[in-house]
């Protein structure tokens, strides 16, 4: 869970934990991810949290983005 008030920023924390799913396997290449809204409601944080957390995620190529139809865990190489 996403915790308040601490040094790491929510995004962060957040990127972290979907990271961790990635990477063990929990979230597999292809799963579409949940969308931004129900993501921010289920670690109880702000939409723009989400994307930040998003962006860095896209940034480490761990998921890709396609318009209008969401959000994906990448292939991996």
């Amino acid at each position: 869970m996403v915790q308040h008030g601490i040094p790491q920023p929510p995004s962060r924390q957040l990127a972290d934990l979907l990271r961790a799913q990635i990477t063990s396997g929990d979230l597999v290449p292809g799963q579409r991810l949940p969308s931004i809204v129900d993501l921010a409601t289920e670690y109880h944080v702000t939409t723009g949290t989400v994307q930040k957390a998003l962006r860095i995620l896209k940034s480490e190529g761990l998921i890709i983005s396609v318009p209008s139809y969401g959000t994906f865990v990448a292939e991996r190489n």
